[in-house]
């Protein structure tokens, strides 16, 4: 499928009554992880779209071993379908470096979307480190996926410690879109060891 097709995201928004999943991320490079994550929001969420936010650079990871953005751009096209999981450079287009920068832009300019953000249990983790967290807390629900080694951490951590008045039990994951945030879940699933790392050694054959 042409790039072209694959990122159907009006440049100035649109007016649409929709649910979407934000999956935000360097992807350097995708990977099935990736893919299987957004199938599963989209199913247990009762989304409409995954975007997949291709970060033009992440300020808390390092820049060494990150490939050029376009590389990246075409690894999350190559999983995308163009339809119901879109890859997208938006956040580049919009020139947002924070995440809070980029869901309040999204929200201007799709006023009538229901977001929710999509993470796993290791971004809860690191949650406290982003930058005005709370804040985003208070613009998108949260749905929080299981990554092995993180989820006992991530529960306990200083972020679902705040918010955990605001959780709501995994049945109800497909009503988060339509809450009033602060509000997020944690969902039971398939846990995928698969990480960008591991890829990226065993490309260059050893560990990094």
């Amino acid at each position: 499928m042409p790039h072209a097709a694959t990122d159907r995201l009006p440049r100035f928004g649109d007016r649409r009554r929709v649910r979407i999943g934000l999956l935000g991320g360097s992807f350097n490079p995708a990977h099935d992880a990736h893919l299987y994550l957004a199938r599963t929001a989209l199913r247990r969420l009762g989304l409409d779209q995954v975007w997949l936010l291709v970060s033009p650079g992440n300020v808390l990871k390092p820049q060494a071993g990150m490939a050029p953005m376009s590389e990246r751009l075409k690894s999350a096209r190559r999983l995308a379908g163009g339809r119901r999981i879109i890859a997208t450079d938006i956040e580049a287009r919009l020139g947002t470096r924070y995440t809070v920068d980029t869901v309040r832009a999204l929200v201007r300019l799709f006023p009538r979307a229901s977001f929710v953000w999509i993470m796993g249990a290791d971004i809860l983790e690191q949650l406290p480190r982003w930058r005005h967290w709370q804040e985003l807390s208070r613009m998108i629900p949260f749905a929080v996926f299981p990554r092995p080694r993180y989820n006992a951490r991530a529960l306990a951590g200083a972020a679902a410690r705040c918010l955990g008045a605001r959780r709501i039990p995994a049945g109800a994951a497909c009503t988060l879109a339509a809450r009033t945030p602060p509000a997020w879940t944690f969902l039971p699933a398939a846990q995928r060891a698969t990480s960008a790392t591991a890829i990226r050694a065993a490309r260059q054959g050893g560990p990094s």
